[in-house]
């Protein structure tokens, strides 16, 4: 099984004792290895149930998954394969309780945190609660509560911010339920302060795969660290050099602290690239040189020399486009059996997609836009998710509050805020007063026959769903939901014309069947033979809403040119890539002034990293260009390239081309051969 891996990953396979550490270089196959490490693990006695593997996005779990499932066929059902907030989930619904969960808690997303805040601070205004969000999520992923924040806490913001953060804190307690920093900060505190479900859990894995494990943050780290146990035996997964997430809490240190935590440490190198071609990978390599070390590699490939590097220079953002457009059309010129797909255009930051989206319109040539709209971000799928959030959590106010008003049934925001009064002096949570006795007291008549009558309705739509199982009468109980609450009706109501609620219904009967196939029932394999999966109750399935990848992530990718920001190209590869806005400002981002020395330092080498990433994109070619001049704010500024480009070394390798006149010549070309091949002429054949 592994004969077909080379020394160094078959050398991270079979090392199944212990702690290991894998170093994987870009494109080194590290899914590869952690995937037959899994098949190795099995083969060798390990109980599947008993191996977790965790990685970062539901997409790159349901590819190993997959690749799992190759190698060892049904028993990979059996391993945990998921991400570290499902982890936390799991933890979470099974041991829960000992810090006063229910197993249904509800998972808040975003915009339920954003109005949780703005209630709980007293404003309406979203750029403040937004501020507030982000410096909570950085508390939480730092490891603290609210107390600890407040001790902490420098200057007056941030001290109210903490006081904020309590009272938030408290709310999330009330309505049993948690955000996502939660998922991974309540599991650490669990295993912290209840030693008998640490070992449970110790007991339960026998051995932990951590995927990207640069990208942890430090919560993440004292986490595995609790399961794992001081002797454990864990694989972990990634490279220092692709370490670009430290703005959202990732921290090398994790990497520098595991020698320390664990001296027995095995730290095996992937050197070996599959994807890209040497030239591609000295470019890398020589750009990430300057960065410190942790642990020194240096990739190559066996996929020979390549097309050189190219270096793209353009006058203005507009000219810089224009190239980008040319270049991807005379490569398509020179060799036609390329596809819009094999092509990327990335850049440092969403606000440079504008300029490029424009030049690819003119010129009709397909595109994307990596990192639009969910699926689930969608108002129509939201809507819904809060009825089924409700359905699984009667104290989740924030889902409470959009169901009740979506569609509308004559319940005003007056009597709604009567209500969240009244709950608050009961210390109920919004569906826990709509049955209390005094209720009246504090609503008129005619509406607290409203809010229970949509009390009742949200009772047996529960019931219901706790006891409908298998994918027909899931797909049956949701259309006769859909129906009987007029949604339909309501999306033509609200919309701005009949297309659009078409459309948006459209995206309601693709969220009912899928939400449908989830409940399992029968199902064809490949050969097309009918085989019976799980079934699960439509209450199960409602249970994991929140964390539900989105669908487009498992659709597969259309054929078009891919537009998208370094951070969302990490993970993914293209035959052919434009890295765009490489100048100074942009590649490396502008400095923060008010930071000290060390600070600038490590900013810019978390830049270099980003660049390094951009390059090992590119398997067959690559294109950095930069731009004389850009737009700032209202006024056209001179530009410089970055220095990310003298670092690539690229003197003796690189072409300066101009692709719009590479383009011209090819046309050319093209037509001198045509003349050649045409029929003579009546004139030339009389004569």
């Amino acid at each position: 099984m592994t004969d077909r891996l080379n020394l160094a990953q078959q050398d991270a396979v079979h090392h199944l004792r212990g702690p290991c550490l894998v170093l994987a270089g870009a494109g080194s196959g590290k899914t590869r290895v952690i995937t037959h490490k899994i098949a190795r693990l099995i083969q060798t006695g390990v109980e599947p149930r008993r191996i977790a593997a965790i990685t970062f996005t539901n997409k790159a779990a349901a590819e190993m998954r997959e690749r799992a499932r190759g190698l060892v066929g049904k028993a990979a059902g059996e391993v945990l394969i998921c991400t570290f907030h499902a982890l936390g989930v799991r933890l979470l619904r099974e041991d829960g309780a000992v810090l006063g969960l229910k197993p249904r808690f509800s998972i808040l997303d975003s915009d339920d945190v954003l109005g949780l805040l703005k209630d709980c601070g007293g404003t309406t205004d979203a750029a403040t609660a937004r501020q507030w969000q982000w410096t909570i999520s950085r508390w939480k992923n730092a490891g603290l509560n609210a107390a600890e924040a407040l001790a902490q806490a420098s200057g007056e913001g941030e001290r109210q911010t903490a006081l904020l953060m309590a009272r938030y804190e408290e709310r999330l307690t009330a309505y049993q339920s948690v955000d996502f920093d939660d998922l991974i900060g309540l599991p650490l505190r669990m295993l912290q302060k209840h030693e008998q479900v640490a070992k449970k859990w110790r007991g339960r894995l026998a051995h932990i795969l951590v995927d990207e494990y640069q990208d942890t943050n430090a919560t993440q780290y004292e986490l595995m660290k609790l399961l794992i146990g001081p002797e454990g035996s864990f694989t972990a997964v990634g490279d220092d050099d692709q370490s670009i997430y430290g703005w959202r809490g990732a921290t090398l240190d994790n990497l520098r602290r595991l020698p320390l935590d664990y001296p027995a440490l095995k730290v095996i190198k992937l050197e070996q690239n599959y994807r890209s071609t040497s030239a591609i990978l000295r470019a890398a390599n020589n750009v990430i040189g300057p960065n410190p070390k942790l642990f020194p590699k240096r990739l190559f490939s066996e996929l020979g020399e390549g097309e050189p590097v190219r270096v793209v220079d353009s006058d203005h953002e507009q000219h810089e486009a224009e190239r980008a457009v040319a270049r991807i059309q005379s490569l398509r010129q020179a060799s036609p059996h390329k596809e819009w797909r094999d092509f990327a255009i990335l850049y440092r930051a969403n606000h440079q997609a504008r300029v490029f989206e424009q030049a690819l319109r003119r010129a009709q040539m397909p595109y994307k836009v990596s990192g639009g709209q969910s699926f689930f971000d969608r108002a129509e799928i939201k809507d819904l998710c809060a009825w089924l959030r409700l359905w699984v959590n009667e104290d989740d106010d924030p889902a409470f509050l959009r169901a009740v008003t979506t569609p509308k049934r004559g319940i005003g925001h007056q009597s709604l805020a009567q209500l969240g009064e009244f709950a608050g002096k009961a210390r109920l949570s919004l569906f826990g007063a709509l049955f209390s006795h005094s209720l009246g007291a504090a609503l008129p008549a005619r509406a607290v026959g409203s809010l229970q009558e949509f009390g009742r309705c949200v009772g047996d739509l529960q019931y219901r769903a706790r006891h409908t199982v298998g994918q027909e009468g899931a797909r049956a109980f949701l259309a006769d939901w859909l129906k009987d609450i007029g949604y339909e009706q309501h999306l033509h109501d609200s919309a701005d014309s009949d297309a659009q609620a078409a459309a948006r219904w459209t995206n309601v009967l693709e969220f009912r069947d899928w939400m449908a196939g989830r409940c399992g029932g029968q199902i064809e394999d490949a050969a097309g033979v009918s085989t019976r999966q799980e079934t699960k109750s439509l209450l199960e399935v409602a249970q994991t809403i929140s964390l539900i990848a989105t669908l487009n992530e498992r659709e597969q990718d259309p054929n078009v040119i891919t537009l998208s920001t370094l951070h969302a190209a990490k993970g993914l590869e293209w035959p052919h890539v434009v890295l765009a806005g490489v100048i100074e400002g942009l590649l490396p981002f502008r400095p923060d002034e008010d930071a000290g020395a060390a600070q600038q330092a490590a900013r810019i080498e978390e830049e270099r990293r980003l660049m390094y990433v951009g390059i090992t994109r590119a398997r067959h070619t690559l294109a950095v260009s930069w731009t004389r001049r850009r737009k700032q704010g209202r006024e056209i500024v001179a530009a410089r390239p970055s220095r990310f480009i003298a670092e690539m070394a690229l003197d003796q390798a690189t072409v300066r081309e101009d692709p719009r006149e590479k383009l011209k010549a090819l046309r050319a070309e093209f037509a001198r051969r045509a003349a050649d091949k045409a029929p003579p002429s009546l004139q030339e054949t009389v004569g």
